[in-house]
């Protein structure tokens, strides 16, 4: 080959390695590193996550790769999540927002006693309304949903038949709403993230815990504990609000072929399906707690009003809570019921 030859090849070389660089990046793989709290088998992870992940990576064209990291294996604890996603240390989490107390005051209306229904319907109202009244207590990240569980109830060591026997009982709260609700409803509140449950209701640390039925098979509550107390009417006793979360700048940076995979996986969608995850979830929670003769008590509607009452005064704390920081809680509060009756009339 002569010089000519060699300097022709060299530049028809240079010029391919050239366009090879100037690729787009939708021809490129994104690998997104998703992190969560529970371990795999759970509802949501199982369920919601895996399924999620799933759906994305073949909306791709295998462009996106979602890797999942179960049960806080990159580190950390759960009260982190939500800040992990939003400082880059991973793309993706999903966490509860009640771990963080206050930082949510708006979305934490959600929570009130006897405010949602079932997680499906509840989750399309909360997603509609973060978007409509919250919008800015998720402004750090690129939110893809917000959801909640299914009707809230407790699983304690000794039954809970009324309001009485509920009084002196050391009960696990998931957050600062739950809790006080706890203490107006005469017990005493433990917080802590819901995969410490298993280990406290084993050595004594609690002697119940306020939980959907969900999550009861990964923690093996049914095995722990032997009562349930659900309450009748289409309201839970509670609620916990969700947030699956995205770094915005991972997102930023995804060219926008993936941006629209992303965005059709996110919003109402997402809510729905994390909703119905839960839904499910807690059909099978129970009959596991059935199976295993457990005693399932549901307070009728007299006993539950006198619960309404004694913790009404919750949401009036809330309210005042929330004025003081120059949000109209009254308001919010009939706006998230106005929706969750639209979800589910």
């Amino acid at each position: 080959m002569n010089k000519v030859s060699v300097r022709r090849s060299l530049v028809l070389c240079a010029a391919a390695l050239s366009a090879l660089a100037t690729l787009p990046a939708a021809a490129q793989t994104v690998t997104l590193r998703l992190h969560q709290m529970l371990p795999p088998q759970a509802t949501i992870p199982a369920k919601a996550i895996t399924p999620w992940a799933q759906k994305v990576e073949a909306e791709s064209g295998g462009k996106i790769k979602v890797q999942l990291f179960h049960a806080m294996q990159l580190g950390g604890a759960p009260p982190q999540l939500f800040d992990q996603a939003r400082d880059g240390v991973v793309d993706i989490t999903w966490t509860v927002l009640g771990y963080t107390p206050g930082r949510f005051p708006k979305t934490e209306v959600f929570e009130l006693p006897f405010m949602s229904s079932s997680a499906e319907a509840s989750s399309q109202a909360l997603q509609e309304y973060v978007e409509k009244f919250a919008a800015d207590e998720f402004k750090d990240v690129k939110l893809i949903a917000v959801h909640t569980h299914g009707p809230g109830l407790f699983h304690t060591k000794q039954p809970v038949t009324g309001l009485e026997s509920l009084r002196g009982m050391k009960v696990r709260g998931g957050s600062r709403i739950i809790n006080n609700m706890l203490t107006k409803l005469g017990a005493t509140p433990v917080g802590m993230p819901v995969p410490a449950v298993t280990e406290a209701l084993s050595k004594g640390v609690i002697d119940g815990t306020t939980i959907p039925w969900e999550v009861t098979p990964a923690l093996k509550v049914s095995e722990l504990v032997k009562n349930h107390t659900t309450f009748a009417g289409k309201e839970g006793l509670y609620t916990q609000t969700f947030a699956f979360s995205m770094n915005k700048a991972s997102y930023d940076k995804l060219p926008a072929d993936l941006k629209k995979v992303i965005n059709a996986n996110s919003g109402r969608v997402a809510a729905a399906m994390f909703g119905k995850a839960m839904d499910d979830g807690d059909k099978v929670g129970r009959a596991i707690a059935e199976k295993a003769g457990n005693r399932i008590t549901e307070l009728e509607p007299a006993e539950v009003q006198r619960w309404r009452r004694t913790a009404s005064t919750v949401e009036t704390d809330w309210v005042n809570e929330v004025k003081a920081k120059g949000i109209d809680g009254a308001k919010l509060a009939s706006e998230a019921r106005a929706l969750i009756a639209k979800y589910n009339p």
